[in-house]
């Protein structure tokens, strides 16, 4: 006998929680296998990807902005017959047992064979004055995205850790000087990371400093630097910064739920299945080291068709278990 019960209304055969490239993906190919698929956002669809100004390294696209992509990718799901609910809040979430459930905040409880976990995640941010603003206009936490954006421009990298580092090696292939504000006297990076930033010509270090605010009219043109040993503040030109200072993925609703690891990523095996059977996850909040569009496509990809084999595995059961 099923632990919850079901209104036929809202019963999916698979329902998707987050609409950024990968729950999109999963609701392209879980909608168009013919299975009944909720996607359950709440944001605007589209997730970070929204935010990315102009995308050029899409395999096939030469040139889109994050916004048309998104509204592509929505269209598709949509056609295929994939239900979507966005600016929508999870209330409760209950992924155990055969029949998973979310109650939502328009007070209807939904369904499910499956789960796809596609919640994605954001970027650490500094939290000062300006960053708001200038976000895509100068301020970037994404070197790959947004590297050719800045060739022959002066620009700031802010962090201290493998990523700020070696994106700052990275972004030298397009600025013509790199500056990196660590707040502390060292760094938090693999020998190999720091030995490479320290020894690059482009590069220059204003060490136990950070930024405090951001400046400019329609794009960023300065920060002010704050020595922390001083308190001293002084105005320093800019084309633009790019913050690697973490990474959050927005898991807080799944603690306790399904496992994570130490820093809130949910474990995944190589099909994208979670520690709850019937469960996958796909996308920015999974534990692993590269984080782009195209990746998080593979994703759920991969997750859909996995999930697709359990909710095919579920109804065979289920038609033997009825009499003839």
């Amino acid at each position: 006998m099923l632990s919850v019960m079901m209104d036929t209304n809202n019963h999916y055969d698979a329902i998707v929680i987050g609409g950024g490239p990968a729950g999109l993906t999963a609701g392209i190919y879980l909608s168009r296998a013919r299975l009944r698929t909720l996607i359950v956002n709440e944001g605007t669809i589209g997730g970070q990807m929204v935010l990315t100004h102009e995308i050029a390294n899409y395999p096939g696209v030469e040139n889109i902005s994050g916004y048309q992509l998104s509204n592509i990718m929505k269209k598709q799901a949509k056609t295929f017959g994939c239900n979507i609910k966005s600016n929508i809040s999870i209330l409760n979430i209950e992924l155990e047992g055969e029949v998973k459930s979310l109650l939502l905040s328009d007070r209807n409880t939904y369904t499910s064979n499956s789960i796809i976990l596609t919640p994605g995640g954001r970027s650490r941010t500094l939290g000062v004055p300006g960053e708001d603003k200038f976000k895509g206009k100068g301020i970037s936490y994404c070197a790959t995205c947004d590297g050719d954006f800045f060739t022959d421009k002066e620009i700031v990298v802010v962090g201290g850790g493998n990523s700020a580092l070696e994106e700052a090696v990275s972004l030298t292939k397009y600025a013509g000087k790199v500056t990196i504000v660590h707040q502390f006297d060292h760094f938090q990076a693999f020998e190999y990371a720091v030995a490479e930033a320290q020894n690059h010509p482009k590069i220059g270090f204003v060490m136990e400093s950070a930024i405090t605010a951001f400046y400019g009219d329609e794009n960023l043109e300065r920060v002010d630097i704050k020595n922390l040993n001083t308190g001293e503040i002084a105005p320093f030109k800019t084309d633009g910064v790019f913050v690697f200072i973490g990474y959050i993925p927005n898991t807080e609703f799944l603690n306790g739920k399904v496992d994570l690891n130490q820093w809130g990523e949910i474990v995944v095996k190589s099909d994208m299945s979670t520690s709850i059977s019937g469960v996958y996850a796909a996308g920015d909040s999974i534990a692993k080291r590269f984080r782009q569009i195209t990746t998080a496509v593979g994703d759920g990809t991969i997750a859909a068709l996995a999930a697709s084999n359990y909710i095919h595995e579920i109804k065979t059961k289920r038609k033997k278990l009825i009499p003839a």
